[in-house]
């Protein structure tokens, strides 16, 4: 496939992700955890999968250090909409890291240090 189905798509489920995760910070009530827990999974999913074959097409399956340093900001903040629902009165401080891991995560791409 075309690099950029895989880069729409990882940008796409990107935003997915982050949007529903905030909006589990927002409004963390129980009745809402299914439908937030399905989406933010999916997108989830997608965001691997297709910054995996991002990886195969423009780097040739070689893994760089910015890479993993992506990969561990992209567990943390996949978990963070499962988090809030356990720990609601904890909102502030998932916020601030979730913001934190997207700006790690955006400063490895456009820097690539390692």
């Amino acid at each position: 496939m075309n690099p950029s189905f895989y880069h729409i798509l990882h940008l796409f489920s990107l935003f997915v992700l982050t949007a529903h995760t905030y909006m589990a910070f927002a409004n963390p009530a129980p009745e809402n955890r299914r439908s937030t827990m399905m989406i933010t999974g999916i997108a989830s999913l997608l965001v691997l999968a297709s910054g995996f074959g991002l990886l195969a097409k423009l780097y040739s399956n070689h893994l760089a250090g910015w890479m993993v340093v992506k990969l561990v900001c992209w567990l943390g903040l996949s978990a963070l909409s499962g988090i809030v629902y356990r720990k609601a009165h904890l909102r502030g401080l998932f916020s601030f890291l979730g913001l934190t891991l997207i700006l790690v995560a955006l400063l490895m791409v456009y820097l690539k240090p390692f």
